[in-house]
């Protein structure tokens, strides 16, 4: 199970950090990443990051604003997103590949698309006002 927490409502320009924290499996062995989906949106790819926390890829928006990390002996990954603009209101879900899937190659597109990961979180809602 894939937890998300730290969304809620900020102004424009402000700052939050989600977390995502594995229950009951870890998440060392796999790429893990963010994505998020406002209404009438596709599910895009925000941020991800490999299994040896050596790589990560970030969406064009998120460039610069946002960072992704992950904390082994937590068993968690988090998203810092910095100067938040109307723009980024979405709910927002974590993502690993899951048991037998090997790391994903060192690809952006990979890292970035919602068919490479099949293990999901239910999500945590941001909402940014101007």
């Amino acid at each position: 199970q894939l937890e998300e927490s730290g969304g809620g409502l900020v102004q424009s320009g402000e700052s939050l950090r989600l977390s995502c924290v594995g229950s009951g499996f870890s998440l060392d062995p796999y790429n893990v990443a963010w994505f998020r989906q406002a209404p009438g949106n596709e599910r895009e790819g925000v941020a991800s990051i490999n299994h040896q926390n050596t790589k990560s890829y970030y969406a064009d928006s998120a460039k610069g604003r946002f960072t992704i990390s992950r904390d082994k002996s937590k068993n968690a990954v988090y998203l810092q997103m910095d100067n938040l603009q109307p723009e980024d209101t979405a709910l927002y879900r974590c993502s690993s590949r899951s048991q037998g899937q090997p790391p994903l190659p060192d690809d952006r597109d990979l890292f970035l698309s919602r068919k490479e990961f099949d293990f999901w979180g239910r999500g945590t809602q941001i909402t940014v006002s101007a």
